[in-house]
């Protein structure tokens, strides 16, 4: 608690601050609430009508948790084996890198056409999401092992496999905890997309009906509890790095 006094009050009172000045200016501006509504009227909306919303939340939340778990999994079984394979690695990195730059809301209609409205296509889009930066990440941790050290295992007789479980991989804990910092946080966003798909309930749905019914204060809510479940996940990520290291320390 007093952490979050000393470093946390000064964005709170910043976000505070544009809230105040956003509620001023629209109010004194008249400005329809189709348009743009005040955040008083955004926040009545989430305690109003969250019994209807909280289904879609939890849907959101199932295809979020799924899609990040496999899609972490793929980057970090994606990353494991290039680094075991340097010739692989130079032959399929850069299809990963290029594989990215292809925007998902243009591959998503596609997905639909080749697997159907279930499922499978959702998980693909949050998948594609997730395991790049994992992968990216991996790679980077697994290099940046201290080469004497490496040099003396091997030296010793250590063999490839001893190499990579006692030394590479602890030392790339730190670079692949950021990479799903970074993969938390867009597998929302993922989850999102993919409803837009054509699913039957999710925040992706509500938003779209709600935008079509101009509705603009259940958008915001919906990229409120976007923001809020982005935060968490990053936030539960970073308390098992925290418990990770912590234990780490104390094995040693």
């Amino acid at each position: 608690m007093s952490t979050f006094i000393k470093k946390g009050w000064r964005p709170t009172a910043v976000l505070l601050l544009l809230l105040s000045i956003w509620e001023v200016a629209v109010r004194l501006a008249d400005i329809p609430s189709w348009l743009l509504p005040a955040p008083s009227a955004i926040g009545a909306e989430a305690i109003n009508g969250f019994s209807q919303f909280q289904a879609h939340i939890q849907s959101t939340i199932a295809l979020s948790l799924g899609g990040f778990i496999i899609g972490c999994t793929v980057g970090l079984l994606t990353a494991t084996v290039l680094h075991l394979l340097p010739k692989l690695q130079e032959a399929i990195y850069p299809l990963l890198i290029l594989s990215q730059n292809v925007p998902i809301i243009v591959l998503a209609p596609l997905l639909v056409i080749w697997f159907g409205f279930g499922l499978l296509p959702k998980v693909i889009v949050i998948t594609l999401v997730c395991f790049f930066p994992v992968t990216v990440a991996a790679l980077g941790g697994f290099r940046n092992s201290p080469p004497e050290i490496k040099h003396y295992m091997l030296m010793a007789g250590a063999t490839k496999t001893q190499v990579f479980s006692k030394l590479e991989w602890p030392n790339a804990l730190p670079a692949l905890f950021s990479g799903l910092k970074i993969s938390a946080t867009y597998s929302v966003m993922g989850a999102v997309i993919s409803e837009w798909l054509g699913a039957k309930k999710g925040i992706g749905v509500y938003m779209t009906l709600a935008s079509s019914s101009f509705r603009t204060d259940r958008v915001f809510v919906a990229i409120l509890v976007i923001m809020i479940l982005s935060l968490l996940f990053f936030g539960a990520i970073s308390a098992g790095e925290k418990w990770l290291i912590k234990w780490r320390k104390e094995a040693r």
